[in-house]
């Protein structure tokens, strides 16, 4: 066996071998040396030394044997050895000394030699062993390739990347996986750069510096969170985007530390204020539900939504950690304790002794820590599914940033964590799940700061301009359901609701609208509640068995981490500015019911539980649906005996509704074609040929309803930013209807009327107001709310009394004498629908035939002075059973806005005002010739064509002509020959002067006129 020199002579003898010379050196280190010419003699050679090799290798591994059989040769004398070839000694030749920088050049010409030689053969020297200006990096090209190719033992893996990293080498991820990958210097120091450019250059469509104004604002309220929108990142920097969702932990890590070395450019002492800044995440384009979460989102970065039912206390965090070394006395550390596993130290490192360590509680660095549970929202959990939860973390500045009962999106990383009971519990290990929070969001305030568009507010307000607006809400409320006309309107008031208001910060009144269906079963009340629960924008639905006294409002649980009591919002809680919808309200046991009263009125939940005193919101409308006793309401008896619901509970509902399942032949046959093309409609295999065979239409039928998506955002619209007030409201009406409600309830023994009603009258007034979009209550507001109130009120009244206290309280909602629409008489036809409607304060017969008479009459007198040359409306159907009268329609202005319309323009009235009541003086003597006298001839009634109708418009130049002007609404006519009643008639000096010029027995009735006056009749005609 050849010795160690020997070996080595070989070696460095084939090593300047010409082939080896030659070598590629392109290829990457650790690929073997490629043998040239591969002659079987040489192959044989480079066995031999590998074997060799592998040899020297195991010696090394095992130690070099010093007492092994060959110890004394190695001491036995060579004479070759020490012998010197006197050819090869020149000791002649003087040799100058080398300066020290020729003696380095040489030296590294020698290593580089060396250097080569050992790569050619696949040999590596330690880094260790590499002088301090020596490198590996030759042909640093060579050895660039993939993460995976290298191991730990590698000692030129921090040479790798000598060269600062670009963005496109970022994106090539040489690592088994994301965290490897960014965990390396350069990688994080390429993220830092890029970065830093994105807060300093990301620019809006004016050139503006986005984040620049950002952080200018964060140092002005003094904030330690920077907002990052998402969706700025992914356009700039779509790789940190990438990085950021799949490695939040390191990237927001070190997005902190850039957050805060640029907000130093601005603010150099900002380290006094915080001593860091976290940058919050916000519109993340993807949102989950919480049972969507899986193994694969575990430490990503997602954004849930739900509603937070309990919260625990703050409590103070471990964030940098010291510990004293109980032995030798010195401070160990800091350590950054991360959130999930707990700091262990195995030795000090000054004494080498493995403890006790205690903690420096003085020099810890603590942190707020605080945790709270989310809950799935109930509009999004599937039927017959139970809610999911995650416990949420919150640290730092989002402590206390979402209450129970609040609806908030939550961006954050999903965690899992070694927690000991799951794993006692299921007997093999299990990990709990949690959310670290990174970004809060509250849902209303996210609705209302960018749900609704320009265009879907330009829709709204477009909307809000259609003529009788609050009855076509009121039609589209339910539209799948037949009738029930008050109950749709009383949920289209709670929906809206009032103006809440608070006085002097002490005491609040509520703006809800608390509404109550009583009435016998299958009258659709579940399915109202069912409708509310997918329109309104928020709605909690239980029922009245399924739901205790905590369940509707709140508990007090021990946590069973913490060991803490926390408290748990119960439905109305949950169902904070929204509805809460309570069915089978009156299968709650009294307990359970009393328990609601605070909720209802003062909208607030008091608890006084296990040490805690707190007080908790539930602002939000309570709609409940009740059986009477027994099944069906009995009309016999009064309302307090048909239910078993006490009387504060009954004053705090602001509207009842009693639904009763009358026999009516007629109604009953349109419910049944309703129903039948409401099925019809919903079949899979449905056909527009069949379906048009079936009349489904509604009673309202003539009103298209609003699209249901529109009629959600016009809600939450009106109740986010449109706030009526009361102004110049008809303040007497309103307390004498107070007065005599209270009478009659008493004497009829009804459910009592208290001042909660009086209230109840302003909160529906403002909610029709809200229909409006309005910024005042109205009269018509008013009456509307009134009408709403009398006719609950009514309602819940006993057959027996039903009536005389209709005819009492009639005179408050009295309405109109007639309601007109506009219509369509035939195709391409327009024509004004009439409608008489029926008096309450008159007995149905009597109305009923006195009705007939009067439409008779009117249709009589429009087609006599039609026939007759008076310029009036044609008269196209009547229908006696219905009340209708079809008219033609007239498009224009009434005199009086026109006169009032002139008025600013003295020239036009001087002008046109002649003109206008000469016209209407020769229609009315053409109408007296017939002896037809109209009994409300006021400028109100009297018409001007537009330039748009069949018919000429006045010219602003030229005189009127008699067919110009239109006189309307024959109502109070009569045909009649005293000359009295045709005075009546006559009201302006121009009018009267065309009238003498247009009739010979217009003398008569001008005398008349005059006694008229003297009697005072005809004082003071505004018209």
């Amino acid at each position: 066996m050849p010795n160690k020199r020997e070996r080595d002579d070989r070696e460095v003898t084939r090593s300047n071998d010409d082939s080896i010379a030659q070598l590629p050196f392109s290829l990457p280190p650790s690929s073997p040396p490629i043998l040239s010419g591969f002659d079987p003699s040489e192959n044989e050679a480079l066995i031999d030394d590998m074997i060799d090799d592998l040899d020297e290798a195991a010696e090394e591994e095992d130690g070099e044997d010093l007492f092994g059989e060959n110890m004394e040769r190695d001491y036995v004398q060579n004479i070759e050895l020490d012998r010197y070839d006197i050819d090869e000694l020149d000791d002649e030749e003087e040799y100058e000394a080398m300066d020290p920088a020729l003696r380095r050049e040489v030296e590294e010409k020698l290593r580089r030699r060396d250097r080569q030689l050992e790569l050619a053969k696949g040999i590596r020297k330690p880094t260790a062993f590499l002088q301090d200006d020596e490198d590996d990096s030759l042909d640093f090209s060579i050895r660039r390739r993939r993460r995976r190719h290298y191991d730990d033992k590698q000692d030129d893996v921090n040479e790798e990347f000598v060269e600062e990293l670009t963005l496109d080498a970022l994106m090539d991820v040489k690592a088994d996986s994301i965290n490897e990958w960014i965990l390396m210097d350069p990688v994080q120091n390429a993220i830092s750069r890029e970065f830093r450019t994105f807060l300093l250059e990301y620019t809006d469509d004016k050139g503006t510096s986005v984040y620049g104004n950002r952080i200018r604002t964060l140092g002005e309220i003094n904030s330690e969170s920077l907002e990052i929108n998402y969706t700025h990142l992914l356009e700039s920097k779509a790789i940190l985007a990438y990085f950021l969702v799949n490695s939040p932990s390191e990237v927001l890590s070190i997005f902190n530390r850039v957050a805060m070395e640029t907000t130093l450019l601005h603010y150099p002492d900002y380290e006094r204020i915080h001593s860091e800044i976290h940058v919050r995440i916000i519109e993340l384009p993807k949102t989950f539900t919480l049972r969507e979460l899986r193994q694969s989102h575990l430490n990503c970065l997602v954004k849930v939504s739900g509603i937070v039912t309990r919260r625990t206390g703050v409590f103070p965090q471990l964030k940098y950690v010291k510990f004293n070394c109980q032995k030798c006395g010195i401070v160990l550390g800091p350590f950054s304790q991360d959130s999930n596993t707990e700091i262990k130290i195995g030795f000090c490192h000054n004494c080498q002794s493995k403890g006790p360590f205690s903690l420096n509680s003085e020099k810890t660095v603590y942190r707020n820590y605080q945790k709270m549970m989310l809950q799935e929202s109930p509009g999004t959990v599937s039927p017959g599914r139970l809610p999911r939860h995650r416990e949420v973390i919150l640290l730092c500045d989002l402590i206390d940033s979402a209450k129970p009962g609040e609806e908030i999106e939550v961006t954050g990383i999903y965690k899992n964590n070694f927690e000991a009971s799951l794993n006692a519990k299921n007997g093999f290990p299990v990990f709990a799940t949690v959310i670290e929070a990174n970004h809060i969001n509250k849902t209303y305030d996210q609705f209302a700061a960018f749900r609704l568009t320009e265009e879907d507010e330009k829709a709204i307000r477009q909307l809000s301009k259609t003529e009788n607006i609050d009855k076509k809400i009121i039609a589209s409320i339910a539209p799948s359901i037949y009738g029930h006309h008050d109950i749709k309107q009383a949920i289209a008031c709670s929906l809206f609701g009032g103006v809440p208001k608070d006085i002097n910060g002490k005491h609040s009144i509520r703006g809800d609208i608390n509404v109550l269906l009583l009435g016998d079963p299958g009258t659709a009340k579940s399915q109202f509640l069912k409708y509310v629960e997918k329109i309104a924008h928020r709605a909690v639905f239980a029922t009245g068995q399924g739901a205790s006294a905590v369940g509707l409002t709140a508990s007090v649980r021990k946590d069973p981490v913490t060991r803490e009591w926390t408290l748990e919002g119960g439905a109305l809680v949950l169902a904070d500015k929204g509805v809460c919808l309570i069915d089978e309200f009156d299968k709650m046991n009294d307990r359970d019911r009393t328990s609601i009263h605070e909720a209802m009125e003062q909208q607030s939940i008091s608890i006084s539980k296990a040490g805690i005193v707190t007080t908790l919101q539930a602002r939000c409308a309570v709609l409940a649906a009740a059986n009477p006793i027994g099944g069906r309401y009995n009309t016999t008896i009064p309302f307090n005996q048909n239910v078993e619901l006490t009387e504060p509970i009954l004053s705090r509902f602001d509207i009842l509704n009693i639904v009763k399942d009358t026999v009516d032949s007629e109604e009953d046959e349109r419910l049944a074609k309703f129903v039948i093309g409401s099925h019809l409609r919903s079949h899979p295999y449905y056909s527009p040929n069949t379906e048009k065979i079936i009349d489904h239409k509604q009673p309202m039928g003539e009103i298209e309803p609003i699209p249901q998506d529109l009629l959600r955002k016009y809600i939450m619209y009106a109740r986010e930013y449109i706030h009526p007030k009361l102004h110049q409201i008809d303040q007497d009406k309103i307390s004498k209807l107070y007065s005599d409600m209270r009478r009659e309830s008493l004497v009829t023994g009804s459910y009592p009327i208290t001042v909660r009603h009086l209230e109840s009258i302003i909160r529906i007034s403002e909610a029709f107001a809200k229909m409006h979009l309005s910024e005042y209550v109205k009269t018509q507001h008013i009456d509307s709310a009134i009408k709403v109130i009398v006719d609950s009120f009514i309602s819940a009244q006993k057959l027996s009394v039903k009536k005389s206290l209709s005819r009492a309280l009639a005179k408050y909602i009295l309405p109109k004498k007639s309601v007109a629409y506009k219509t369509l008489f035939l195709p391409g036809i327009t024509c004004l629908l009439k409608v008489r409607l029926a008096k309450l304060y008159r007995h149905p017969l009597l109305d009923e035939r006195l009705t007939k008479h009067r439409i008779n009459i009117e249709a009589r007198l429009l087609y006599k002075c039609y026939r007759g040359g008076v310029s009036c409306p044609s008269i196209y159907f009547i229908d006696i059973k219905k009340r209708e009268l079809w008219i033609e329609w007239i498009e224009g202005k009434t005199v009086k806005d026109q006169l009032i319309q002139w008025e600013s323009n003295i020239s036009m009235y001087e002008q046109l005002y002649k003109p206008i009541m000469e016209s209407i003086g020769r229609n009315i003597a053409l109408m007296h010739q017939l002896d037809v006298v109209h009994g409300d001839l006021t400028t109100s009634n009297i018409m001007i064509r537009s330039q748009s109708s069949q018919q000429s418009f006045l010219p602003s130049t030229k005189s009127v002509k008699n067919d110009e002007i239109v006189i309307i609404d024959f109502g109070l006519g009569s045909v009649t020959h005293m000359i009295e009643n045709k005075a009546v008639d006559l009201y302006f000096k121009h009018i009267m002067d065309a009238y003498s010029e247009s009739w010979k027995g217009a003398k008569h009735v001008l005398k008349r006129l005059e006694e008229v006056r003297l009697r005072g009749r005809k004082r003071n005609i505004v018209g």
